[in-house]
């Protein structure tokens, strides 16, 4: 497990090297959603931030094999396991634990067209907006945008990790609490004007998006091996200015400032956690002096390395 891993691969391609699972629930609600929610031990290391994914997916096999995807990855959550019963419980209802450990969730829900379409005006005079095009299932390229995850809907997560219905109960809570993700997503989908991410033609094609992803991992994988764009862009074999733009558009930062806040997130981690010096983490993340990665790190926290130890 990397020190530093990146949310977008677990939320697209599951956590295939992540932590232990420890548990698993889901169901079809019928004409509504297919969910899962899995829990993995927290693994050490983890500087991943909380995220999710709308993910849009139209297919030349026609409307059957259409469908859109929220995922979600959210840490900091607890378990635990009580030995002597064999079962789980929420941490802050343990009266006795025996094991307790922080948590990943990673969480997954999935939309037919014939649950979406519900949810569409219908239109007269007005043009379809691109809400109309996603849920109808005819806007014509497939695509996937992250979702910041905002207080409203991490309540709405939370809810639907800690309830304590079963049965038909937890199929109507579920199914309201699932519309209500759609609907933050859509939103904040809609206010980053995602519809000019769509219609950027290099962005349409799913290589060169996997391709922009692939940078992603790449800038993770050279935490302490600073990389310059010229030799990112020869590593995932795309123009360098396409390959920024892409960036911009697809992660809503620009390629040095998230390679910075992910150099100084792990930074924290390698101080605090590990208990490393500030010049032991200097020399780990390639800087040339000790006073660059001092002011990098203020820079980024409004500390000092030495006052977070202090800390």
């Amino acid at each position: 497990m990397q020190p530093v891993l990146s949310t977008f691969k677990w939320i697209t391609e599951g956590p295939e090297m992540a932590g232990l699972l420890v548990q698993e629930s889901g169901r079809l609600i019928p004409e509504s959603v297919q969910y899962s929610i899995r829990r993995y031990v927290k693994p050490q290391g983890w500087m991943a931030e909380d995220t999710g994914m709308l993910q849009y997916q139209v297919t030349k096999n026609g409307a059957g094999d259409n469908k859109l995807e929220l995922r979600f990855c959210v840490s900091g959550n607890m378990y635990c396991r009580d030995a002597q019963a064999k079962c789980a419980c929420k941490a802050h209802q343990s009266t006795n634990c025996n094991e307790k450990f922080e948590t990943v969730d990673l969480l997954q829900f999935s939309f037919t067209p014939t649950v979406l379409t519900q949810f569409v005006k219908p239109r007269t005079t007005e043009p379809a907006t691109l809400a109309d095009d996603v849920l109808t299932f005819t806007h014509a390229v497939s695509f996937s945008q992250l979702v910041p995850l905002c207080n409203r809907m991490r309540l709405v997560l939370e809810g639907l990790l800690n309830h304590n219905y079963s049965d038909t109960l937890e199929n109507i809570f579920v199914n309201a609490q699932t519309q209500m993700l759609l609907l933050y997503s859509m939103d904040c989908m809609l206010g980053e004007k995602e519809i000019d991410i769509i219609a950027c033609k290099f962005l349409a094609n799913e290589a060169d998006r996997d391709k922009i992803q692939k940078a992603r991992e790449v800038l993770l994988e050279h935490i302490g091996e600073p990389i310059t764009i010229k030799e990112l862009s020869r590593k995932v074999a795309m123009n360098e200015c396409y390959l920024k733009k892409g960036f911009k558009e697809m992660f809503g930062t620009t390629i040095f400032d998230f390679y910075q806040n992910q150099r100084m997130e792990h930074a924290k981690y390698l101080l605090y956690e590990k208990g490393l010096s500030v010049t032991e983490v200097s020399m780990m993340l390639g800087y040339s002096s000790i006073s660059h990665f001092s002011t990098a790190f203020k820079k980024h926290t409004g500390l000092k390395p030495c006052e977070l130890l202090l800390r």
